[in-house]
């Protein structure tokens, strides 16, 4: 089901950046108590100024909570929102680069991500999501000078993201050994563990044959996921029964029973497909 902000939390945001679109509302008292001679009233305060890249940054924040919320029609409302408020401010021509990559308008997605670098060229995150785009319409080796790009930026908020992604999109185009250097720099540079980053090592290391080693990154990644997702569960299934551990195997086979009935990992399990 899709999942809708609660309205309110939404306003507050926005007023608070300054937005326009919604009124101010003052409510006076009945009988507003006069000021002495001797304690002057206060002089009224000049209402704060405008700041279009302080909205436009709220907006695109919004824009990305929406996008990843599966409603990306508000999220594109957000973004567009944002440029129009702010025409230079690059994260909302990057997250809305994005938005339109998932609607499948590739030319528009290329047309901000390039209006997005022309603006930015060095941004970190500009280049990372365009470095994901260009995996997801299968440039995938192209796509990784542009994670390198990101990466390289010593103030770069979040890198891990960035390694992961070339861990994903090297595997995609079938080079393991690059695929696992940068899922392993994913994991040393991650704050918080890197779960994500530790799945993938794990698939790839069954990819690769090694059994063990892929149990070890699993077990890892599912300790920081709560629930645990329908592939890792699946993954499980599928190491234990190559290690001939039935017990374990059971186990994980009836959390993806219960937990994931519908999901394509549950039917591939039905079908008998443990590759």
């Amino acid at each position: 089901m899709m999942r809708r902000f609660a309205p309110f939390l939404l306003l507050a945001a926005l007023l608070a950046a300054g937005c326009s679109q919604f009124p101010t509302i003052t409510v006076q008292p009945s009988t507003p108590a006069p000021a002495t001679p001797q304690q002057p009233a206060p002089a009224a305060e000049a209402p704060a100024a405008f700041d279009p890249q302080a909205s436009a940054q709220v907006h695109t924040e919004l824009a990305s909570l929406y996008f990843q919320a599966g409603d990306p029609k508000t999220a594109l409302d957000e973004a567009n929102f944002a440029l129009r408020v702010d025409p230079n401010y690059i994260q909302a021509y990057s997250v809305r680069g994005l938005i339109y990559a998932s609607l499948k308008e590739n030319a528009k997605a290329n047309e901000d991500f390039q209006r997005a670098l022309r603006l930015a060229p060095k941004d970190p995150d500009v280049n990372n999501n365009y470095g994901w785009y260009l995996c997801e319409i299968g440039r995938t080796r192209e796509s990784i000078a542009y994670f390198m790009a990101a990466v390289s930026d010593p103030l770069y908020r979040t890198p891990e993201r960035a390694y992961a992604n070339a861990g994903t999109c090297a595997m995609r185009a079938g080079d393991f050994d690059g695929a696992q250097r940068y899922l392993l720099q994913a994991v040393q540079v991650a704050r918080d563990g890197a779960p994500a980053a530790r799945l993938q090592l794990a698939q790839l290391f069954y990819q690769r044959g090694n059994f063990n080693e892929s149990r070890i990154y699993l077990t890892e990644a599912l300790r920081a996921m709560e629930p645990p997702p329908a592939e890792a569960l699946w993954l499980a299934i599928r190491i234990e029964r190559r290690l001939g551990n039935q017990q374990a195997e059971a186990a994980f086979t009836s959390q993806l029973r219960s937990r994931y009935p519908t999901s394509p990992e549950y039917q591939e399990f039905l079908k008998g497909n443990f590759q």
